[in-house]
């Protein structure tokens, strides 16, 4: 079975073997850790598609490989004994510059060159760097980030301490300055994707309060019992995404990608969730099939796909899928916030702050004012996609599936 480079996201096109876990002769499990591959959006861990023995290896670590190219091959089962004393040990070799009358010094950088990963060959475009002149300390001598930028801070300061000398320039504050640093591959990718998205789609803002009574008595009721059983706090978001996905099955055009002059509905409702890496950007893992979900296993692969995606450990077909985003920036207690559009699906949805607020209770005796949890559904949609009233109704759909489920139900199911 050929081992194949996958795609990491909907707009990868190529990534970096970074480690082999096995080589050639070795056995593998299925779904064993086989290789380690680094994009511009993730680094993750990618399992053998098979069990068998590795008979080629056919890119070497470092070398940066298109989507789709063949990686290795595996002898399964019952080829592999018969196959592998015979099969050829193929390794994929590096293209090498002329070597004559260069020092082994120079040499060693013009062989790094040549498998510079994603981030990097962007890096030295960017600074119109020749990465023949840059000393690579990762593995036989790569150039990683790190190299790059000590070598942009080392010409820099050469060229100060080169220039003629000037007159002394005033004073400035030591509170004043100010330092330069460069974004990582994650967040060169989401800036990118903002970017396009913003300058294609003519964004939308809608906006609904919803009283999440209900759904905050279910977390009262069940949370004790929750946190022992499962080892993790209940938070409003499996709730939410669980209201989102009945809404979409009422409401196809938000579950849906836009394609130039046509829209894509899809059957499947698969929602991503926006995950946040701190300074280093965010990724959306998947959650697949919401409607065949119970809360509790919503709830669990959220916490799930949330922490492997903090910890570089997402799969490849956990990040490809999306239909419709939510980005959770409730967590962090904000009030409102109009979200881009994650393309090329038309719509996405951010979850903000759930506050006490006092509200107005209509009953059969009259008003009354009570004490609410309320929080903010901001969803932005693609205006070539659908109008305002269908993101409304939407909307509405959300709020009366929050405001009106009987949730401890739903948690015990």
């Amino acid at each position: 079975m050929d081992v194949i480079m996958p795609q990491l996201g909907e707009t990868v096109t190529e990534g970096v073997v970074t480690k082999w876990y096995k080589k050639v002769g070795d056995a593998v499990k299925a779904d064993e850790t086989l290789f380690d591959v680094e994009t511009d959006k993730v680094s993750t861990e990618i399992p053998a598609p098979a069990a068998g023995v590795i008979s080629e290896i056919l890119i070497e670590e470092g070398v940066t490989a298109k989507v789709g190219v063949r990686l290795a091959v595996i002898r399964e089962s019952g080829q592999a004994a018969q196959s592998l004393g015979s099969a050829p040990v193929a390794l994929a070799t590096i293209s090498r510059e002329p070597t004559t009358g260069a020092p082994p010094e120079r040499k060693a950088g013009l062989e790094a060159a040549g498998r510079l990963s994603p981030v990097v060959r962007k890096l030295v475009a960017e600074h119109g760097l020749d990465p023949g002149r840059i000393p690579g300390t990762g593995r036989d001598g790569r150039i990683t980030r790190d190299d790059v930028t000590a070598f942009i801070a080392g010409a820099a300061k050469s060229a100060v301490s080169s220039a003629p000398a000037a007159p002394a320039p005033a004073a400035i504050d030591a509170t004043a300055a100010s330092t330069t640093v460069p974004l990582n591959s994650v967040r060169k990718r989401v800036a990118e994707n903002m970017v396009k998205s913003w300058t294609t789609a003519p964004h939308v803002l809608q906006v609904v309060e919803a009283d999440f009574n209900g759904v905050e008595q279910a977390r009262r009721a069940m949370s004790a019992q929750w946190k022992q059983r499962e080892g993790f706090s209940l938070t409003y978001l499996p709730f939410i995404v669980r209201a989102v996905s009945i809404a979409l099955a009422k409401y196809p055009r938000l579950n849906a990608t836009f394609n130039g002059d046509s829209l894509t509905l899809h059957r499947r409702i698969n929602i991503g969730i926006a995950v946040d890496l701190g300074s280093e950007g965010l990724v959306v893992p998947v959650i697949k099939d919401v409607p065949n979900q119970s809360l509790p296993q919503i709830s669990r692969e959220i916490n799930e796909l949330s922490n492997r995606a903090r910890a570089g450990k997402l799969k490849p077909d956990e990040l490809a899928g999306g239909t419709y985003t939510i980005t959770n920036n409730g967590a962090f207690g904000t009030v409102l916030t109009a979200p881009i559009i994650n393309q090329p699906q038309v719509a996405i949805l951010s979850t903000d702050a759930i506050r006490k607020k006092p509200v107005v209770i209509e009953g059969p005796e009259g008003d009354s004012i009570a004490i609410r949890p309320i929080g903010v559904l901001a969803q932005s949609f693609d205006h070539r996609a659908i109008d305002g009233a269908y993101s409304a109704s939407f909307l509405r759909e959300v709020k009366a599936v929050i405001e009106s489920r009987d949730w401890i139900q739903a948690l015990s199911s």
